[in-house]
């Protein structure tokens, strides 16, 4: 036989005689001698082929290496799963995961399914269905209270990063224009900005991903559910469609990807007169005059974006900005978006919400400070004060999955693990861990890859980048300045930092030593950088090559030996010489 039908042989030979285990393998090799009892001790029957004793047994094992990337033997398939060499499987046993996918799962409907067509959920059960795991996505979105529902995958690509970054791109795009006739392009004719265009090309960018994410799942043979899903029993879900039909599924294992839903105010009306950021990027009118209450990341992108195109905006804040991030940072950030024509309403409160004419809505808000109430009229009043985990109302309690009452998150242990062993969790609804879609991503396939390969990786939550998409890009990656403070002390730090000026930025005559640059180092490990910060064009860009240098362990020295790429705003970071503790001046007088 060739050697893929060989291969095919060997696994049709398996499958028919129920056994769960095919070895590839050496009859004169002590490692397939030490699988082959490792499994006898186990009293688990092998179907073994043994590659010295058939025709073409080399070519047999050149193709297993193609499918495998394996080119040694034993090589070793579990319950169709690849396992891989005699190391991997002992390692697999003494942790316990081939007991786990020796376990007989035929007693379920499904070997996995996942609660969440968002980011996270989709690459874990797209990574479950390619090592060969019977796998079920259900996802239902159910309709904000002004009505928006969408399609599959998540919060990201419908109502998130996707329809965000795009609308920062309208944005960009004015401010390109403004900049333009200073770089010689010269038209007269009026230059306006049409809502619905830009609705409209957006929304059918993320119709053609959700029709991707489809296919994509139906390539690998992952069951799609348009239902809501809620526990009912051990390893038992009943799912709900549009019409109110329930039909019941059960798994071996469930992974939870719920994710968040935006938060309201709690006061009269503001349901039915607020929006969030649910519905704003598919809002069928240009919202207008607007008012952002929160001060969120969510927040300060949504009015630096309709700023930009042109509205008239303010934002509420109760506090302080960006909760979490590197407040000086944060401060610049808010900044820049004041010089540029948002306006702030600090240490207020929305209390009263009043329908006026058509279009018309008027805030009554009170100071945190004192008795002061203000009032202004409004065409829209968008919420981004936070978000809830959806958790709530899927039957965690009925199979006793813990979460914080408070919060609504679920604590899992350093594999994504609930307190219920076959219940798993993964994406923004964690305790303590980031709500960042790419980390959704990485846990997601890494515990498909733990649960059904054998694999031990897990996801690693520190130094992860990010960056905040106002009109004045904000880039972290790290500790912010307070945390490292609280963490290292004071006097353990070095903090180098500088305030640059775009090339891009010189002929069009734009904002003179605004964008800002500055890493953190602790002198007791070598000043190694434990936070970088960078607000300007293009930070996002910027941050991501220097994250994976963090990841290496990057020093203020690799940092001054790296050259830099002139002229470029990421240069700045390989010449960084003023210390904040030196007090000297920072800013620029050229390039």
């Amino acid at each position: 036989l060739p050697p893929t039908q060989m291969i095919n042989t060997g696994f049709l030979f398996w499958y028919r005689g129920g056994n769960r285990v095919m070895i590839f393998s050496k009859s004169y090799c002590p490692h397939s001698t030490r699988v082959k009892e490792l499994f006898s001790s186990l009293g688990v029957a092998c179907n073994i082929l043994e590659l010295d004793q058939v025709d073409d047994g080399a070519n047999v094992q050149e193709v297993l290496s193609e499918i495998t990337n394996q080119r040694t033997v034993p090589n070793i398939f579990v319950n169709k799963v690849h396992m891989g060499g005699c190391d991997r499987t002992f390692q697999a046993h003494q942790s316990g995961l081939l007991q786990k996918l020796l376990q007989e799962d035929s007693a379920y409907d499904y070997d996995l399914i996942v609660i969440g067509g968002g980011s996270g959920g989709l690459a874990c059960a797209q990574e479950a269905a390619i090592l060969g795991k019977k796998v079920m996505v259900l996802d239902f979105v159910v309709p904000s209270p002004q009505g928006t529902s969408w399609g599959l995958g998540g919060t990201c690509v419908n109502v998130g990063c996707i329809p965000k970054k795009l609308m920062h791109q309208a944005a960009l795009l004015g401010q390109a224009l403004r900049d333009a006739r200073k770089f010689g392009w010269e038209y007269s004719q009026q230059v306006k900005h049409t809502w619905e265009t830009m609705t409209e090309a957006i929304q059918n960018h993320i119709g053609s991903l959700n029709w991707g994410y489809r296919l994509s799942l139906r390539e690998k043979a992952v069951a799609y559910v348009n239902s809501y899903g809620e526990f009912v029993e051990h390893h038992k879900i009943k799912a709900t469609n549009r019409k109110g039909q329930e039909t019941c599924y059960t798994a071996a294992k469930f992974v939870l990807a719920t994710g968040q839903r935006p938060r309201y105010l709690g006061i009269q009306g503001d349901k039915e007169y607020c929006i969030t950021s649910d519905d704003l990027f598919s809002l069928p009118y240009c919202p207008g005059k607007t008012l952002v209450v929160g001060a969120s990341y969510v927040a300060l992108e949504c009015a630096g974006f309709l700023a930009g195109i042109g509205l008239d905006v303010t934002i509420m804040v109760r506090s302080i900005l960006l909760r979490g991030f590197d407040q000086e940072m944060a401060e610049k950030v808010g900044s820049y978006m004041e010089q540029h024509g948002v306006k702030f309403l600090r240490k207020f409160v929305p209390v009263l919400l009043e329908k006026g004419s058509p279009g018309k809505l008027k805030v009554v808000a009170k100071s945190t400070e004192g008795p002061e109430t203000i009032e202004e009229i409004y065409n829209t009043v968008l919420l981004a004060i936070g978000r809830d985990s959806c958790t709530r109302k899927i039957g965690l309690e009925k199979i006793g999955v813990k979460i914080n009452e408070k919060s609504g998150k679920i604590p899992v242990n350093d594999v994504e693990q609930t307190n219920v062993p076959y219940v798993y969790a993964v994406g923004d609804i964690l305790e303590g861990k980031l709500e960042l879609t790419p980390v959704a991503i990485q846990a997601g396939k890494l515990l498909a890859r733990r649960l059904f390969a054998g694999r031990l990786e897990k996801c690693d939550y520190v130094n992860v980048p990010t960056t905040v998409f106002t009109p004045l890009e904000y880039g972290c990656c790290g500790l912010s300045e307070e945390k490292a403070i609280e963490m290292y002390k004071k006097e353990n730090l070095e903090v180098y930092h500088t305030l640059f000026w775009p090339l891009e930025w010189t002929v069009a005559g734009r904002d003179n030593n605004t964008c800002y640059a500055k890493i953190i180092c602790n002198k007791l490990d070598n000043y190694r950088v434990i936070g970088f910060h960078v607000l300007g064009p293009n930070a996002g860009e910027v941050t991501q090559g220097f994250a994976a240098a963090m990841k290496c362990g990057l020093t203020k020295q690799l940092l001054d030996d790296t050259i830099g790429i002139h002229p470029t705003c990421g240069e700045v970071f390989t010449t960084l010489e003023i210390t904040k503790s030196s007090g000297l001046d920072i800013t620029q007088k050229g390039c």
